[in-house]
């Protein structure tokens, strides 16, 4: 016999070749809400190594620092998080799959050392729409998150020829962690369809063409990830919901979030009641109700403000940014049209820890960890 023939029959008979599973469908109510019994109170940040302008420069092998996300992720246990949001990028996979498959495990066990299950996010419309491998420009003096990439770039997105790319990431990236306890969730999208004309005006896609081709998208990266039977939750956290108006007036995009999460998550950088009133409103769908972006000190947003509202009403509550660094995400949104160029902003924007890691506000960690109960 052949050995191509040989190995065509030992691969039949091994099940390679086998048809897949049928993919599981959206969770139920039930199933959705069982599964969040079984978690602590939800407490983290949206995480990022101070080292890193980017996910491109956090993950590559360059610059991926083990040291320096061991001793970080440290701090935050040491505050009682449990959990960090934690952004990856398609051009990562398509460059070298093993090799970041590789690191991805390793920051996964250096989490689960400090008892933190992250949620992953697979895709994100915000800020610079070209993303570019290698190298990454340092961080623009004065201005909030101006290294931040999207994925995908803008040309991958208005390109249909490259969604098989965009969906072998999301399936190998899924399919390879499906069954694993150390993740949390999956974040399929964040802030899909985000609108960055501003500051990238030569770049980005118009608001209207970006919006209708992740509104086609969205529904397939939902049903790509879905094919991986993966035994965590998938969702996409809206974050432009007028809670005066019911879901049927809101936004398409909003609208197919809401329908395909397993479990709602949401934004919210404003003020405590209106932080309340968001939570009423996303009662109605009966499932668990996570906030995985909070805490803009100057417009409202606070620890103070924000998390004995979300403990008492069983919310998870990831605040944006946790260490200050090369995102200089402390500057406030404005500073792309008034950088900081001579001193930080009169109140830190967001983070939690200076970069030795002790608190920006030392009232703040401490009701972080009254309320985590983390002595």
């Amino acid at each position: 016999m052949k050995l191509r023939t040989f190995l065509f029959l030992f691969f039949i008979a091994s099940g390679v070749f086998s048809r897949a599973a049928a993919p599981a469908p959206r969770w139920t109510e039930q199933k959705a809400n069982d599964w969040y019994a079984q978690q602590p109170w939800l407490v983290g940040s949206n995480y990022i190594p101070k080292s890193a302008i980017n996910e491109l420069e956090m993950w590559q092998e360059e610059t991926f620092d083990p040291a320096e996300i061991e001793k970080e992720l440290g701090w935050a246990e040491s505050l009682g998080m449990n959990t960090m949001r934690v952004f990856l990028h398609d051009l990562l996979w398509q460059q070298d799959s093993y090799g970041f498959r590789k690191r991805l495990d390793e920051f996964l066990s250096i989490a689960a050392r400090h008892h933190i299950r992250p949620m992953l996010v697979i895709f994100d419309s915000c800020w610079d729409p070209a993303p570019q491998l290698g190298l990454q420009h340092p961080p623009i003096p004065g201005i909030h998150n101006s290294g931040w990439v999207q994925s995908p770039g803008a040309k991958a997105l208005s390109d249909p020829a490259q969604y098989p790319r965009l969906k072998a990431y999301v399936q190998g990236v899924v399919g390879a962690y499906a069954k694993d306890d150390r993740i949390l969730a999956w974040d399929v999208w964040n802030e899909p369809g985000s609108d960055n004309t501003g500051n990238y005006p030569k770049t980005e896609l118009s608001h209207k063409d970006k919006v209708a081709r992740v509104a086609e998208l969205l529904p397939q990266v939902f049903a790509w990830a879905r094919e991986m039977n993966a035994t965590q939750p998938l969702t996409s956290g809206v974050w432009d919901l007028d809670t005066t108006r019911d879901e049927a007036a809101q936004g398409e995009l909003a609208r197919i979030q809401l329908r395909e999460s397993d479990v709602i998550t949401f934004h919210n950088y404003s003020w405590p009641e209106d932080f309340r009133r968001e939570i009423a409103w996303l009662r109605q769908f009966k499932r668990p109700v996570i906030c995985t972006e909070f805490m803009a000190r100057s417009v409202g947003s606070t620890f103070d403000g924000i998390l004995p509202i979300a403990k008492r009403e069983q919310v998870g509550a990831i605040n944006w940014g946790f260490v200050v660094g090369k995102t200089q995400t402390n500057y406030p949104w404005e500073s792309w049209e008034h950088p900081y160029i001579h001193g930080d902003p009169p109140v830190w924007f967001h983070e939690v820890l200076q970069s030795d890691g002790t608190p920006y506000r030392q009232a703040e960690a401490d009701l972080i960890r009254e309320l985590t109960g983390k002595k």
